[in-house]
């Protein structure tokens, strides 16, 4: 009725087929990225070192190419990783619509099993591949970890079993042979000639990167010593009492060894006494070969500073990677996928066009992409968001790089096509834990979240702390309001000194600077300066007695109180309050006047002029008009007779 259509048969199983047939199609469109003889010739320019540190309960394994980290491994002695363990577990309950069961495995939570993981084959011949019609509640299933539990999700699991050796991994009661896409096509025949005499008819393996240039007698027996372990773990599911462990993967550092350490790499140092042994008994019994190849370290100074691998994971922690250009990586992980922004930064390119700079800066930034996906162990969903490309040539170009680059990745990754917004979006397998969840915790404040969420709107000046500090609120706000008051005392202070208010405060002062230029003395007898002092507490008291308006103070020649000393004679009031209005309408007074300094004392005559016939005596409030120098409405000239 609403349009919703299903599939017939398993979503899941619909949805693997689909991806395996998009990955067959874009193989056979792609041309190859690499020949024998550039594949040959790469592989022996990188010098590759393993180095090894044992400090307290802590082991920590670092891969480097020409001196820069590629990869970082870390476990505890108290750590423990599910991930290659079979159990036999026992089904908990069954969800047909999500296509999953439950199953409990001894470990407290629950881990997942997805239809498209259910080994069919093994189950009765005829019966439709539906997970609900394969498994029930509190059945025994056979089943093996492939992912350790992160977050709140649990761990999880696939009925198709499979054993990994030195050269190959041993896929019982299975059918399929495979070879590493990573080997050229000689070696790849010259392996598929090897396995049909080795392999049993009721097994499979799938060959890896390892077993270039071994011979038929050591892949022989890697295939029985593998063969064997499975006879094994038959036994023991054979006797039931689910949940149960059947069979446990080696520690962190064995693993590592056995499925990264060969030929390639020109030595393995190690630093402690027991990881010592243990890896040179390891190598020693499995690839004695490869036994010349290790060495211990034994200076006083640790051996990841010597490498210089401490510096390098301190940066790799870092959400903005800086390329050597100049350009960088921005790196965000959110719940659904890793989000990677690359920019030009400080590169402007080294002449050309900006199409031809801005390739430069993405091929450089593919290459740093693929080694932080190895070094960070990012896993999911992966969209890298490069500059924007005109020519299509260029965008092949970059993701040929990228795809070149990810080559040397162990894990498993899928690189699509350039999306309609120049998008490149990949996937690459979540196995554990990564570089970061590794050397961090989840903030308590916050909870991870990166904010603090409050009840009411934050101010942002508040929150920017006024321009300065780091902006986190409360530092900021503080020194805000010590710049406030300092301002406003400042402001009170050039008031008393400058003795003007602001405009339309008190008329006194206008009175007084009108009269200085008439007399050096006031109408009482007293000089100017005692005046000008008693004048100058005029502004601050009478806003200080009682705030009145504009007209009240002129009026009293002051804010309030009785006349002073200053004030002029009764008799001459009208006169001086129109002179005073004149004055004030004509200056038009600033906000903040200075001093009366640019009114110098003079003598009460006016200045020496020429004696012109037509020009009369000028009046005694006249001169201290001109004598301000300040812009008047009256024209220039000669006065009107």
């Amino acid at each position: 009725e609403d349009g919703v259509r299903g599939i017939t048969g398993s979503t899941r199983m619909a949805a693997k087929r689909v991806r395996r047939q998009e990955g067959r199609d874009s193989g056979r469109r792609r041309p190859p990225i690499l020949s024998e003889a550039e594949f040959l010739a790469r592989r022996e320019a990188v010098d590759r070192v393993m180095v090894v540190r044992q400090k307290g309960d802590r082991t920590q394994i670092a891969v480097l190419e020409d001196g820069i980290l590629v990869e970082h491994y870390v476990t505890r002695a108290s750590a423990q990783s599910y991930a290659g363990n079979v159990y036999l577990g026992r089904v908990q309950n069954v969800l047909p619509s999500m296509e999953a069961a439950f199953v409990d495995i001894g470990k407290g939570r629950n881990a997942v099993l997805y239809a498209g993981e259910v080994n069919y084959d093994a189950q009765v011949s005829g019966a439709p591949r539906k997970i609900e019609q394969v498994l029930k509640g509190g059945q025994e299933v056979l089943v093996q970890v492939t992912k350790d539990p992160i977050g709140h999700k649990g761990s999880r699991l696939t009925s198709q079993i499979s054993l990994p050796g030195r050269y190959l991994v041993y896929v019982p009661e299975g059918s399929m042979t495979g070879i590493s896409r990573k080997l050229p096509e000689t070696e790849r025949s010259r392996l598929k000639a090897i396995l049909k005499t080795v392999v049993p008819e009721d097994a499979g393996v799938i060959i890896r990167t390892a077993a270039e240039g071994i011979g038929e007698q050591e892949i022989a027996l890697d295939v029985r010593r593998l063969q064997a372990q499975w006879e094994v773990i038959k036994t023991k599911s054979a006797k039931g009492g689910a949940p149960v462990l059947l069979h446990a993967e080696p520690d962190l550092v064995i693993r590592v060894v056995r499925d990264v350490f060969n030929e390639d790499f020109s030595k393995l140092v190690v630093q402690g006494d027991s990881e010592w042994d243990t890896i040179r008994d390891y190598v020693e019994f499995v690839a004695p070969d490869l036994a010349p190849r290790l060495s211990r370290h034994t200076s006083d100074k640790d051996v990841f500073a010597e490498h210089r691998i401490d510096e390098q994971l301190s940066k790799a922690l870092d959400r903005k990677v800086h390329l050597p250009s100049g350009g960088s990586l921005v790196i965000d992980r959110t719940e659904a996928m890793v989000v990677i922004d690359v920019n030009t930064g400080k590169y402007v390119g080294k002449g050309g066009n900006l199409e031809e700079t801005v390739t430069r800066n993405n091929l450089e930034a593919a290459e740093e992409i693929a080694r932080q996906l190895r070094l960070r162990d990012m896993g999911g969903i992966i969209v890298v968001d490069f500059i924007d490309m005109v020519l299509e040539s260029n965008r092949d170009l970059v993701v040929r790089r990228l795809v070149e680059c990810l080559g040397r990745d162990r894990t498993k990754h899928q690189v699509a096509e350039v999306t309609s917004l120049g998008l490149v979006q990949m996937t690459r397998k979540r196995v554990g834990q990564g570089l970061l969840e590794s050397f961090s915790e989840t903030c308590d404040h916050c909870n991870g979240r990166g904010v603090l969420v409050h009840s009411d709107p934050v101010d942002p000046k508040a929150e920017r702390g006024d321009g300065g500090g780091n902006g986190n609120g409360g530092g900021g706000q503080d020194r805000a309001a010590d710049r406030s008051e300092r301002a406003g005392r400042d402001r009170s202070g050039s008031k008393k000194e400058a003795g003007t208010p602001r405009r339309g405060a008190s008329a006194a002062p206008a009175l007084a600077i009108a009269a200085a230029g008439l007399s050096s003395e006031t109408p009482d007898g007293t000089s100017k300066d005692a005046a000008n002092d008693r004048l100058d507490g005029a502004p601050s008291e009478g806003e200080g007695a009682s705030g009145g308006t504009r007209n009240r103070r002129r009026r009293g020649g002051r804010g309030s109180g009785a006349p002073s000393e200053a004030t002029l004679a009764p008799e001459s009031e009208l006169a001086e309050l129109t002179a005073a209005a004149e004055v004030e309408a004509q200056l038009d007074l600033p906000t903040q006047l200075v001093e009366p300094e640019p009114v110098e004392p003079e003598p009460v005559e006016p200045e020496p002029v020429e004696p012109e016939p037509v020009e009369p005596e000028p009046e005694p409030v006249e001169p201290a008009l001109k004598r301000r120098r300040r812009a008047t409405s009256r024209p220039a000239g000669p006065p009107a007779s």
